[in-house]
């Protein structure tokens, strides 16, 4: 099969799942294109997303101008399929003066897009998230191009799936994908019944460096925890900082890395000297992945104490060296987490984040290696990257009768 993938940035540090997934498609053998609507940022460290970037084709760096020229080219070429798509998009918007011209913009990048994949001989074209880059993936489809299928990631398509217009996108794809069970719960939610055969539940995949290694046995000192992401409101960092304080008071001896950047760094750097933890916690930017790697391998255990989640990736990166996690029971976490693997605390509870963490520094390593053993055998059952590039495949195979090779 010719397949396109479309996202809103890519190739990008947080969606390395994306990358995986694509080179599973490859690997099966099948061609695939990939789409940007935003060029990437500047802060890409690993040599494989490095390379990504230059296979990607960004959108909006073709121009207003080229954009704008597609457009009218569709509306001469393919005036009642322009209508449509125009009408559409402003259905997609909703109420508001910001929304409407946003979503012209959509309908300008989908011209452009329908044209591209349209000489590229593109037969279907799959989305990664249920925002801007579903809508496009959906115009292009009005305006005449191939059929659509996309992601849910979450938890921003949860946070608002009516402005976002779920049920639109749902109804218009040919299938759509959940991350999680969680995940396809909350797109029935916001859909109706005779669209939910339409709902699988296709799981992101974790890179072979991870899950293919030998394992290794936890540093019998190491008294390190290690959380890695972004740092943002939804992963809950300022509560891990305060349990730090919790932690030290109480007289425990532990350190805690940090790998990510954000918009909060400022403000956990100043948490972090107000509350005296400079000694404990480090924050230390962006890693690549083989240094994610080392810094999971030197750690006694994994935290991660989200508010809202999809279901991280680097949950299932940790358990698959066999390191213990500590993370809350939200949204799809607990479909991979559990007491067998690791610490399930309630979200936003400071207490049972202490207490975690304090049963996880006196936790014998027998006890810390055989949480890591379950996890990494469920990592390995549940999230394969081949695997689940298949069911992607199996699914654009079935809604569109392409053939499909595995």
């Amino acid at each position: 099969m010719r397949l396109a993938y479309l996202c809103n940035l890519y190739p990008a540090v947080s969606h390395s799942f994306v990358r995986r997934e694509i080179e599973a498609v490859e690997e099966i053998g099948h061609e695939v294109h990939r789409f940007s609507i935003r060029p990437a940022r500047n802060d890409l460290r690993d040599e494989a997303d490095v390379h990504e970037a230059e296979r990607t084709e960004t959108i909006l760096m073709h121009g207003a101008m080229r954009l704008l020229f597609a457009w009218l080219a569709m509306v001469f070429s393919r005036p009642i399929n322009s209508a449509r798509a125009l009408a559409a998009a402003f259905r997609l918007s909703g109420p508001g003066l910001g929304q409407k011209i946003r979503h012209v913009a959509y309908l300008l990048e989908a011209a452009w897009l329908a044209r591209r994949l349209e000489r590229l001989g593109i037969q279907h074209l799959h989305a990664h998230f249920g925002t801007n880059p579903a809508a496009v993936a959906l115009l292009v489809k009005l305006l005449g191009g191939p059929p659509f299928s996309f992601t849910v990631h979450g938890p921003d398509e949860f946070d608002a799936p009516v402005a976002l217009s779920l049920r639109s996108k749902i109804e218009a794809a040919s299938f759509v994908a959940a991350i999680s069970s969680y995940g396809r719960s909350q797109l029935m939610r916001w859909s109706s019944p005779e669209q939910w055969n339409k709902i699988q539940v296709i799981r992101c995949g974790v890179d072979p460096a991870f899950l293919n290694s030998a394992v290794e046995p936890m540093p019998a000192d190491s008294t390190e925890f290690i959380c890695v992401a972004r740092l943002s409101a939804q992963k809950g960092l300022p509560l891990l900082i305060a349990a730090c304080e919790r932690l030290k008071e109480s007289g425990e001896h532990f350190s805690v890395t940090l790998v990510g950047d954000g918009e909060l760094r400022g403000a956990l750097e100043h948490e972090i000297r107000r509350r005296g933890l400079e000694d404990i916690v480090s924050l230390v930017g962006i890693r690549t992945a083989p240094e994610i790697r080392q810094h999971l391998l030197r750690a006694r255990a994994f935290v991660l104490p989200s508010f809202a989640e999809g279901l991280p990736v680097v949950l299932m990166e940790a358990l698959a060296l066999s390191r213990p996690v500590i993370t809350t029971a939200i949204a799809g976490i607990p479909e991979l987490v559990d007491d067998t693997c690791g610490w399930l605390i309630p979200a936003g509870d400071e207490a049972a984040l202490v207490d975690a963490m304090t049963h996880a520094l006196h936790a014998t390593p027998s006890d810390l290696a055989a949480k890591g053993e379950v996890g990494r055998g469920r990592v390995k059952r549940m999230h394969s990257a081949r695997d689940n590039a298949s069911l992607v495949l199996q699914a654009i195979a079935e809604c569109s009768a392409l053939t499909y090779t595995q």
